[in-house]
């Protein structure tokens, strides 16, 4: 931990309805002051600082937080690692990120979230929260230990890259939930409608011959999820939305009073199935890139708060798993380091949502979503900081990549509002695109 002062920046906490030009200061660790420009900063706490950053023309944030992220440790480091992983987090502005517990062996047991802890204690640069699977070994069979593996450290669980299809286990998942205050993050997809689908179903589909997985299979299983967190009380938690139906759904669980919540990632407000054309396995995923009219109400529920947070499904796979072809390539891209420029470029530029907002959807709500305390500059809180240049223009390079792998859609192109600093604790753990403001 150390010691540090950030200068003339605009700070945006929303959690605190804090939008102010001032000054933050970290003194061990934590945060201490925050002040705005229109009083006279402290000197004695300049003085005690071990590093100044000047952040004028600056957005500063608490530290991000990507709620949706894919470690691959255990078994699968060859796509990525905790380290790595982490670091990419790092230079992408995030300084907490919560992994999905679709590894091998799975994190189903509460020695196996104990591991995660461990290993990230030794390797991480952020703060790293596991979720628990739902089911065993992830087959849908029989629920997990959640109540031991709470209590040693999961934030939430998730079977995230398969449905559980019994709906009986769902809602004992989800009467858990209400009893023990935890979210359930579910995949939605009707597996019996999107068996071997590889995109969406539609006019792409249909010109390239290869099978689509229609609206209907995330749509079925919304509806399904959002009527049994209705009957049990639980806190639902509806992972990369895609389709405006699973929108509208959620919606109007939110209206029915439904404890609902919901994300949406990058390439879902993004990307149309087109895409396909275009960057072939780089635009595969899961679930798949829809229409242009599901983008447009994804972005509408990001707008009205029908869509809560913003994550990024960051899922990397090696390059010769994504060069096998479409029907072969695993599912998924990366996305923790060019995040935030896509937020910038194409949801507060065009006016979808302001800074603050935007902000939000990556600080105080996914915080509030797990139940961790960060996300947040209040007084005394860890010193978990993020500075973001709203101007500064850059290309994507991914062969600059922090992450093992490079399997993304938006190399490059050319994105708008680039963070520049993160702090963990006060140390800096990342900078991407170093700016002059920062010093």
């Amino acid at each position: 931990m150390r010691d540090a002062f950030i200068t003339n920046g605009r700070i945006i906490d929303p959690a605190n309805s804090i939008d102010v030009v001032g000054d933050i200061s970290i003194i061990n660790g934590k945060i201490d002051s925050v002040n705005s420009s229109r009083h006279t900063p402290c000197a004695v706490q300049q003085s005690k600082t071990d590093t100044v950053y000047d952040a004028t023309g600056l957005i500063v944030t608490p530290g991000l937080i990507d709620m949706h992220v894919h470690l691959r440790e255990p078994g699968f480091e060859h796509k990525e690692t905790i380290a790595t992983g982490t670091a990419a987090a790092a230079a992408g502005g995030f300084t907490s990120i919560a992994c999905m517990a679709n590894t091998s062996p799975v994190i189903d047991t509460p020695e196996k979230i104990e591991q995660i802890y461990d290993i990230a204690r030794k390797t991480a640069k952020t703060n790293v929260f596991p979720f628990g699977s739902i089911t065993k070994n992830l087959a849908g069979d029989e629920l997990t230990d959640m109540r031991g593996m709470r209590s040693a450290g999961a934030v939430g669980f998730s079977d995230d890259g398969v449905t559980v299809m019994n709906a009986a286990l769902m809602r004992d998942a989800l009467a858990l939930s209400a009893e023990l205050g935890f979210p359930i993050m579910v995949h939605c997809e009707e597996h019996n409608l999107n068996a071997g689908a590889v995109m969406n179903l539609g006019e792409t589909s249909r010109k390239l011959g290869l099978i689509g997985s229609p609206n209907a299979a995330e749509d079925i299983i919304v509806a399904r999820d959002l009527m049994l967190a209705e009957m049990t009380g639980g806190h639902l938690h509806v992972l990369h939305v895609s389709t405006a139906g699973a929108v509208e759904l959620v919606r109007q669980g939110k209206r029915r009073g439904v404890h609902v919540t919901a994300e949406a990632c990058p390439h879902h407000w993004l990307l149309t199935d087109k895409e396909i054309e275009k960057q072939g396995t780089n635009a595969k995923m899961h679930p798949p890139l829809r229409t242009q009219t599901d983008i447009d109400a994804v972005i509408e529920g990001l707008r009205d708060g029908t869509i809560d947070a913003i994550a990024t499904d960051h899922a990397p796979h090696a390059p010769q798993e994504k060069a096998q072809g479409m029907l072969e390539a695993p599912n998924g891209i990366i996305g923790l380091e060019t995040c935030v420029p896509l937020v910038f470029t194409f949801l507060v530029e065009p006016g979808h949502l302001t800074a603050a907002e935007a902000i939000a959807k990556m600080t105080a709500i996914p915080a509030n979503i797990l139940g961790i305390n960060r996300g947040t500059l209040s007084i005394g809180t860890v010193g978990d900081v993020t500075a973001i240049n709203p101007d500064l223009v850059n290309q994507v390079n991914v062969t600059k990549s922090r992450s093992k792998s490079q399997n993304t859609p938006f190399g490059d192109w050319e994105l708008k509002g680039w963070q520049t600093l993160t702090l963990r604790e006060g140390n800096r753990i990342g900078i991407f695109n170093r700016s002059q403001s920062v010093s």
